[in-house]
């Protein structure tokens, strides 16, 4: 797969969390074959996390990892469904062939049965989320051979086959009824399970043994080594293990062939547990990151401090490491560092990868979380110039609208059934971090971009609520 390139192009989602309708091109037309940049800005509770759970739904997709229950309540409260399409650009420059793909799946609330289930209390009903009605389609150009978009596995079917159309079915598949009565059985448990049926390995293996078509095959394989090893989604949940003095370390670090791709809990207040086999990663990982972080922050490196071997209680060999910062020539535990550093240390190995792989793809929800402006403006220059890979990210900083092409930037709206847009009447002479504020007071585009609040009304509210006695 290292001569496959695949960037998620665009995203439309239906009533998912506060989005009733919403879409979204991911790239910018005019900086075409360059690094993809998304800076999404909006106000709170407007859509822009909605965005990075959208992607998360993805990965989880792509890996046929279950979908934890915590989706089921982001189905719109109005809506008994939600429904996001994906769409990717898959390119193998080996073969000159370039994919347009859409991957479209619904979500739903069911009653969890499982007796395992111990998140509710005891009585109360809980919940799963299931994903239903997907579908896989594509279009492709290889050398003078084209063929337009048209779905090749379509679950929307109760019948005798797993998918439609029957010509795909057959072509993947092939006639084998114990093949097909297997497919029928990993259908239902995929949806039992909360996992995904297009990409579940039992589908993919079939695919692998019996595919007569080498495109199909081609096709899956590149979107699950994608959710697998190159889409990496990070939440707000990373922020809060920092606040709880542990670092997310996030990685994908290869040396001589060999890659190494993870994320570990490192914890900070106290010595850290982690495999031996990590051992070697985190110093590799740690010595890339040095070469920049010192860039960054001038003088400051991070090292590993080694204290020695101790087994896991299942008898696994592991090592006790405490993570040190190094500035000044004077050496003192990582922990006591603001979170704004431990915020740009947990990602910035996935930000060197973005700048060198144009197969990467990060997603990184309130990128501005502790870091200072200017340097988050300069870093998402850097990356925008002269990076490779796929960044998407929200913020509330505005410091990069400065410094990002009007491209790379798109915004929320008030309007729920219209969640995303590009600010339009943008010349290239504007400052488009003033145009927006502009808008926000003015409201010239066709959207409302902010829900005007009233100072006075505030400062009442606050009055009141701190005399209650008064009202």
């Amino acid at each position: 797969m290292n001569d496959t390139i695949v960037r998620i192009e665009r995203i439309e989602i239906k009533n998912f969390k506060n989005v009733g309708y919403g879409h979204l091109d991911f790239e910018n037309a005019k900086k075409a074959g360059k690094a993809s940049i998304l800076g999404l800005y909006g106000q709170n509770g407007s859509g822009k996390t909605a965005l990075i759970d959208a992607l998360e739904l993805l990965r989880c997709s792509l890996t046929g990892r279950t979908v934890p229950a915590y989706f089921a309540d982001y189905i719109n409260v109005d809506s008994e469904y939600a429904t996001i399409k994906y769409g990717f650009k898959v390119s193998s420059t080996q073969a000159n062939c370039v994919y347009s793909v859409c991957y479209e799946v619904s979500l739903r609330r069911d009653l969890d049965h499982t007796e395992h289930n111990t998140e509710q209390p005891s009585g109360e009903e809980s919940y799963k989320a299931v994903l239903f009605d997907e579908v896989l389609s594509y279009s492709y150009e290889c050398g003078d051979k084209k063929i337009r978009l048209s779905p090749v596995i379509d679950t929307r079917t109760d019948g005798n086959f797993a998918f439609l159309p029957v010509t795909k079915y057959q072509t993947i598949v092939g006639k084998n009824k114990e093949i097909s009565t297997s497919l029928l059985v990993a259908k239902q448990l995929a949806r039992a399970t909360s996992r995904s049926f297009v990409f579940s390995r039992e589908l993919l293996n079939i695919i692998r043994q019996n595919c007569k078509e080498d495109y199909h095959r081609f096709l899956v394989e590149s979107l699950v080594f994608f959710g697998n090893f190159q889409l990496f989604v990070i939440t707000t949940t990373n922020a809060g293990l920092i606040s709880m003095k542990a670092l997310p370390l996030a990685f994908n670090y290869a040396e001589k062939g060999k890659a190494s791709i993870g994320n570990i809990l490192i914890k900070l207040n106290e010595p850290s547990l982690i495999p031996e086999s990590a051992l070697n990663v985190v110093h590799k990982v740690i010595d890339c990151m040095n070469v920049v972080l010192q860039q960054l922050i001038p003088g400051l490196t991070i090292s590993v401090m080694d204290m020695g071997a101790e087994l896991y209680p299942n008898g696994k060999p592991g090592y006790r490491i405490q993570l040190m910062s190094n500035k000044n020539s004077k050496e003192i535990p990582l922990q006591y560092e603001s979170d704004g550093i431990k915020k740009l240390i947990s990602i910035l190995q996935l930000l060197i990868v973005i700048y060198n792989k144009p197969s990467m793809t990060v997603v990184i929800d309130e990128l501005d979380s502790g870091v200072f402006e200017y340097l988050l403006g300069e870093i998402l220059r850097i990356l925008a110039e002269k990076g490779k890979g796929q960044l998407v990210f929200t913020s509330h900083n505005l410091r990069p609208l400065e410094t990002l092409d009007k491209g790379f930037i798109a915004f929320t709206t008030t309007n729920p059934q219209n969640r995303y847009i590009r600010m339009i009447n943008v010349k290239t002479t504007h400052n488009l971090r003033d145009f927006y504020y502009r808008d926000i007071v003015l409201g010239e585009q066709n959207e409302p971009v902010y829900e005007m609040t009233n100072n006075s009304e505030i400062a009442m509210a606050f009055r009141e609520a701190g005399n209650p006695d008064a009202s």
